[in-house]
């Protein structure tokens, strides 16, 4: 009760733009839970091949990550209220019409289209949690966003999985599918009516915003935009290999059902958005760059669990603690960004960070399809997880030795200027 008490305190103290985005963030995440679960399935029953696959979801990565810097430098110089709200609303559009296109071009060029639209709300949801906040607001309110945001996923993933089974039941697995799709890409976009409803913040900052024309490497920290992206671009590379296969690999190697698939998956959610309350508190105990090394080095082991067994249970719990252990330090790792970055570079930033990882997404799609093709579902996979499970120790070493300096560094900055 008294965690329920404190965390309902915290939500109570942010205002209504914070509210709204909560509201808008859980409908669209439900949508894109029942959508991205079944979506590969849908490829396959169209009877295209695991390449398709690859190149659909190489796309949708692509073309965010080559949209996303304008996209960021949109979103800092004009309202986030409005890129936001033609974000969702075109980005519905598009899922809707991916619901029902079946021809192989079609699919490949609606991913890309999809991907760009889409650009535009990850990078500015962040920045407008950040100037809808204060800075001691910021570790609980990220923490408790990626939990909703987490646990709207899980609903949407049960639900994907639960709809397309019982559809198969009156019409072809097909239309089963797409049915389902439909239902996700409607829930997706009744995101747009408490988008509508958003106020533009009164600028808070102390800190004049700048023009594009002063922007330096020393004053407005592009330097550590760029350390930053080297760390997530280690990170994005690995998770391009495995996160965009998960429903795949389990059935694939276990011919796990739909449901079952969505049902683990939802686990691994609900068990995410759990940790996200603890990020706060290991932050308190070890600070905020420890606290991300911590998590993502703690989830190391069960990753490559899941590489190698050769049962469903295991390989379940497996997916389950990495899945939280590994995307717990995301808000804390947000919040650092943050905090350090001027607010006339916040969306650049966040559209720095969120290009790198998806260029890892783009990038290792048809590498991981390719491996498993050509070794199988059980090495298959297994190369592919222990790829990934070397790249988060590299980001993760990497995160560290960087970042602890630069912490130590504003820590001491911040003392100063308290006591002065």
């Amino acid at each position: 009760m008294v965690f329920y008490h404190n965390w309902a305190a915290q939500f109570s103290t942010y205002n209504r733009n914070i509210k709204l985005s909560f509201i808008a963030n859980i409908l669209a995440q439900i949508g894109l839970g029942v959508f991205m679960v079944i979506y590969n399935f849908y490829i396959r029953k169209l009877g295209y091949s695991e390449a398709v696959n690859g190149q659909v979801i190489s796309m949708t990565s692509l073309a965010t990550a080559l949209i996303l810097i304008p996209a960021g430098i949109i979103s800092d110089r004009y309202s986030r209220k409005k890129v936001i709200l033609y974000g969702v609303l075109i980005s519905g559009i598009i899922l809707l019409a991916r619901s029902v296109v079946s021809g192989q071009q079609l699919l490949i060029t609606l991913a890309f289209i999809s991907g760009l639209a889409m650009a535009f709300l990850q990078v500015s949801g962040i920045p407008w949690l950040a100037e809808n906040s204060t800075p001691e607001q910021r570790v609980n309110l990220f923490s408790l966003h990626f939990a909703f945001m987490t646990a709207a996923n899980v609903v949407g993933s049960l639900l994907g999985g639960l709809l397309t089974d019982v559809f198969s039941y009156f019409v072809t697995d097909v239309n089963s599918i797409r049915l389902t799709l439909i239902i996700g890409a409607i829930i997706y976009t009744v995101a747009i009516i408490p988008t509508m409803k958003f106020q533009n913040p009164v600028r808070k900052s102390t800190e004049p915003k700048k023009s594009a024309k002063s922007f330096s490497w020393k004053n407005n920290g592009m330097k550590l935009i760029v350390l930053f992206a080297v760390a997530q671009i280690l990170i994005g590379f690995g998770s391009g290999l495995v996160i965009p296969y998960l429903n795949l690999y389990f059935s694939d190697r276990f011919s796990a059902s739909t449901t079952s698939i969505g049902f683990i998956i939802s686990l691994g959610q609900a068990a995410t958005a759990f940790a996200m309350f603890i990020g706060p508190w290991v932050v308190k105990k070890v600070g905020e760059v420890k606290a991300v090394v911590f998590l993502q080095l703690a989830s190391l082991p069960f990753l490559l669990l899941t590489a190698y067994t050769n049962h469903l249970w295991i390989a379940a719990l497996g997916f389950l603690f990495r899945q939280a252990l590994m995307n717990a330090g995301n808000p804390i790792q947000m919040s650092l960004m943050m905090s350090k970055v001027n607010d006339s570079m916040k969306g650049l930033a966040n559209s720095v960070n969120q290009m790198v990882f998806n260029l890892g997404w783009a990038l290792m799609g048809p590498v991981s399809t390719g491996i498993v093709v050509q070794y199988g579902a059980y090495w298959g996979y297994a190369y592919v997880f222990t790829i990934t499970a070397t790249l988060y120790l590299i980001g993760s070493l990497y995160f560290f030795i960087v970042f602890k300096g630069i912490s130590t560094k504003a820590e001491k900055s911040v003392t100063t200027t308290k006591i002065s």
